[in-house]
């Protein structure tokens, strides 16, 4: 069967074969995983390639019920689980490791970043197609214009790499961006010295106002209310490793308290 692409999923579907395999090759296996859990298969271009490793366990997770039906009719054998990953329960698919992948659906990549970051202690290594807007944002490190909030929350517990830039024509329908695949591989970070729904809001709070100081960014931050270090005062937020922002924290009152 036929499946259209939908604007309103933000869905363009890879027609490369030799960009869908080199993004099947990103998986490495860190952490150990066998399960892989590819969000958005489409009309299975990285399917095409993942369905019949021995390596791993594959199951897909589409949200598109032309997409689910052409799979199912293509791959009888294939596991396709209808639903929105956004909100599903990782462990209810398999309670072991697990990558992810995909060709990720760009009005909802964010978001992905972010349900994979709450299943850190599950998901130790992801591979994905995303706007390379938001991959350099992802990937941006201190003293880079792109390097921000979700640079921060996302290298906090994993390491990130930028692997190969798309081309719109790479697509049906070409989107109107560049695209990028990037891998993030869990850190060896287990935990934070600092509260870090703290670490969140304050991290949030100094680039909400980036071309200001730091002085002046958290001048209203409650937990800062003793004002901020000497060594960060004058700096903005841009200019911050995430080991910076972590002992920023720990100078904060408790949310708590």
């Amino acid at each position: 069967m036929q499946v259209r692409a939908k604007k309103h999923l933000g869905q363009h579907f890879l027609k490369d074969e030799e960009i869908a395999l080199r993004i099947t090759e990103g998986l490495t296996h860190h952490g150990g995983y066998r399960d892989v859990l590819e969000v958005g298969p489409g009309t299975g271009a990285l399917t095409t390639h993942l369905k019949d490793r021995n390596d791993i366990q594959l199951t897909c997770i589409e949200l598109d019920h032309e997409s689910v039906e052409h799979l199912r009719q293509k791959w009888p054998e294939l596991r396709v689980v209808q639903g929105d990953l956004l909100h599903m329960d990782l462990s209810r698919i398999t309670v072991e490791p697990l990558a992810v992948i995909g060709n990720f659906p760009y009005n909802i990549s964010t978001q992905i970043i972010f349900k994979v970051l709450e299943n850190r202690e599950q998901v130790p290594e992801l591979v994905g197609m995303f706007q390379k807007e938001v991959a350099d944002r992802l990937c941006a490190g201190p003293g880079s214009r792109t390097y921000g909030i979700t640079s921060v929350l996302a290298q906090l517990w994993y390491t990130l790499e930028l692997l190969f830039i798309v081309e719109p024509d790479s697509f049906i329908p070409p989107p109107k961006v560049r695209s990028a695949v990037i891998r993030m591989q869990r850190n060896e970070r287990t935990e934070l010295p600092c509260d870090e729904r703290l670490l969140r809001s304050l991290v949030k709070t100094a680039f909400g106002q980036r071309r200001k100081t730091l002085h002046n960014a958290l001048k209203s931050f409650p937990p800062l209310s003793g004002g901020v270090p000497p060594e960060y005062a004058r700096k903005r937020a841009e200019e911050l490793s995430v080991e910076d922002f972590i002992l920023l924290a720990q100078h904060c009152t408790p949310l708590n308290s």
